[in-house]
């Protein structure tokens, strides 16, 4: 039996407010798009194009840690007072599982592992379009006073 997940996020963001204070960031020239919010999670696409791809014509690598780290990042700050506190990136890591071709779309989904009151730890996976898991991410965010 599993236990009911409870909504982690502060009741006042939504995915829209995710998206309005995303704008004019790394996000939008990237093309990566917030897709859903559940109660634990937070989603967001991204397409391999010519802003995403390394020459090969595949995923760029950094790419996939740009969307990793956006979604850590917001679903973070997502969770503490912004009045008070930032969480800002320490560590992230990354794991490229299979390569994806350019045309493609990539769906990152990012969960927490631990939520304490001076640092984070938030995993990231990334499936493509076909439901393949082609990368998998882990991001340490440090919570500091404002």
């Amino acid at each position: 039996m599993t236990a009911a997940t409870s909504r982690i996020w502060l009741p006042e963001v939504t995915l829209e407010h995710l998206r309005q204070y995303s704008q004019d960031t790394l996000m939008t020239h990237l093309g990566i798009e917030l897709v859903e919010m559940g109660d634990d999670f937070l989603s967001a696409s991204m397409t391999v194009d010519n802003r995403t791809c390394q020459p090969m014509r595949l995923l760029h690598g950094g790419a996939s840690v740009v969307l990793a780290e956006t979604l850590g990042s917001l679903a973070a700050n997502a969770v503490v007072d912004s009045q008070r506190y930032a969480c800002v990136g320490q560590e992230i890591n990354a794991n490229h599982l299979r390569p994806v071709t350019f045309g493609r779309t990539v769906l990152g989904i990012t969960k927490p592992f631990h939520i304490g009151a001076r640092s984070h730890v938030w995993g990231i996976e990334i499936f493509d379009d076909r439901k393949q898991l082609i990368c998998v991410s882990r991001i340490t965010m440090a919570v500091i006073n404002r």
